[in-house]
C-alpha cells in the first residue's frame, strides 16, 4: 500500500509513469529526482500518510557522514536489515536512494505514530 501511494507521489511530483517506479529504484540515479523535487516528494509524503517526515532521514541526507554500517545502522534505524552494508558497496556509485528506503521510512513513522 506504501509503496503504491509513493508511485502516485512521484507521478504527481516528477511527471512520470508510475509503473517505472519499483522498490529498486534509485530516486536520483534512475528518476533523476533534483533537489526541489525531494522538498516536494517531502510536501506530499506528510500530506498523504499524515506524518511528520524529517527529510535529513527520510533522504540519507549526510549520509557520508556517516559512513560505516553500525553508524549508518544508528543514525538511519528504518532502513531494512542488510541495507547499509549494500549502501557501502554501492556508494562511490553516486546518490544510494532507492524508493525501498522511502517506504521504509514512511512505515517506522507510520509505526511510531510521528
Amino acid at each position: 500500500m506504501t509503496l503504491e501511494k509513493l508511485k502516485v507521489i512521484f507521478e504527481e511530483v516528477l511527471d512520470i509513469d508510475p509503473g517505472t517506479v519499483g522498490e529498486e529504484t534509485y530516486v536520483i540515479r534512475d528518476l533523476n529526482a533534483e533537489s526541489i523535487d525531494l522538498l516536494e516528494l517531502a510536501v506530499h509524503v506528510n500530506e498523504k500518510f499524515r506524518i511528520n517526515a524529517d527529510d535529513q532521514a527520510m533522504f540519507l541526507r549526510q549520509l557520508r557522514s556517516h559512513t560505516g554500517e553500525a553508524r549508518i545502522r544508528g543514525r538511519y534505524p528504518h532502513l531494512r536489515e542488510g541495507r547499509e552494508k549494500e549502501i557501502m558497496l554501492d556508494l562511490e556509485g553516486g546518490p544510494v536512494l532507492k524508493v525501498s528506503d522511502l517506504v521504509d521510512y514512511i512505515d517506522h513513522s507510520l509505526a511510531a505514530g510521528r
